[in-house]
């Protein structure tokens, strides 16, 4: 799993309805837990996290800090060695 920033619009989501106090809350304090996302050749797919997306894409319309936001990629395991499996020497 890799975290990195990325725009928003790089993610493709479906959009969910976010009450006042969940959108004044990202506003307050950002986006705490990344969104989970699978890497595609078109971008990004989010996994988990279509709630914050949501909010940050209203929020990024008052400030554009929030059209970066963090994300877990879940599905790029290119700097997962064999030590990533816990062994230093391959066994099969």
């Amino acid at each position: 799993m890799i975290n990195r920033m990325v725009d928003i619009k790089d993610i493709r989501f479906e959009t969910v309805a976010c009450d006042e106090k969940f959108i004044a809350s990202i506003r307050q304090r950002g986006i705490a837990i990344p969104v989970q996302v699978n890497v595609t050749e078109d971008g990004y797919v989010c996994i988990d996290g279509r709630k914050r997306l949501s909010a940050c894409c209203l929020l990024a319309k008052e400030d554009s800090k929030f059209g970066r936001i963090p994300v877990m990629i879940l599905n790029d395991y290119s700097k997962a060695g064999s030590a990533f499996w816990g062994n230093t020497q391959n066994w099969h």
